[in-house]
């Protein structure tokens, strides 16, 4: 599994999303006006790529179509939040986990020296553009619940044009080219199966396994607090930890 969607599936079964659903609404809003800026200020999804990924996901935590129409209108300029940019921070965490900050934010310098903070209290520093980047991929990201038939899937998923498939406990992984990503949903759809999540991702190329359990912990604190900032979007890193170590975290 990779440390894209390790990371993702620890964050769901921790109840974080559910816990701070406000916040949660918030950074989708901030997503959606953005994309409104990055598309030219285009407010209609169909002609809008990042636009229709944001409202889906939107639509995915149950957000008001009231809150989804307010932050279109941010984001073509006609409302509070307007000012809003992207950026892209990244560089090391604990254990050498190389990592990925997305934020949304209208106070860059403020954002930055929070986010530098974050890395050098959680055990890691911040690096400058490129730094890390290269360890990382563009892609499209899938994921939908595994049938009973998994191995059957599988062949069928390859028929549709899938070139990158991984196997979960309860899920199938799937990745394509970013451009490759509404076609693929739609094929897949169409195919029958129940698709849980889909959104354009930064896959690892190569993952730093960490064992030790008090180790472990100090990645994930780390990770849970880089998400917890309001400004951040999406964070992405390398790191893998196996299933019994993630066990006695819990418990």
């Amino acid at each position: 599994m990779s440390g894209h969607s390790k990371w993702s599936k620890i964050h769901r079964s921790k109840g974080i999303a559910d816990a701070k659903r406000g916040q949660q609404f918030t950074k989708l809003g901030k997503a959606i006006a953005v994309a409104v800026r990055a598309g030219g200020g285009v407010t209609d999804s169909s002609a809008n790529f990042q636009l229709r990924l944001a409202i889906e996901k939107a639509k995915q935590f149950n957000m008001p179509k009231a809150n989804i129409d307010r932050a279109v209108q941010r984001g073509a300029g006609k409302g509070e939040g307007s000012e809003l940019v992207e950026i892209s921070y990244e560089g090391y965490g604990p254990e050498g986990i190389a990592v990925l900050v997305e934020v949304a934010t209208d106070n860059k310098q403020r954002t930055g020296q929070e986010i530098r903070n974050l890395f050098e209290k959680g055990g890691g520093n911040l690096g400058g553009p490129g730094s890390v980047s290269f360890q990382f991929e563009s892609n499209g990201y899938l994921e939908i619940e595994k049938p009973k038939q998994a191995e059957e899937t599988l062949l069928k998923l390859i028929d549709l044009g899938v070139e990158d498939v991984e196997e979960g406990d309860d899920e199938i992984e799937i990745y394509v080219k970013p451009e490759q990503l509404e076609e693929m949903k739609q094929k897949i759809q169409q195919a029958g199966y129940k698709l849980k999540s889909w959104e354009l991702a930064m896959k690892p190329k190569n993952l730093v396994e960490i064992t030790d359990k008090q180790k472990a912990a100090k990645v994930l604190n780390f990770m849970e607090k880089l998400q917890d900032h309001d400004d951040v979007q999406k964070v992405s890193a390398n790191f893998d930890i196996p299933d019994d170590v993630l066990e006695q975290i819990e418990k």
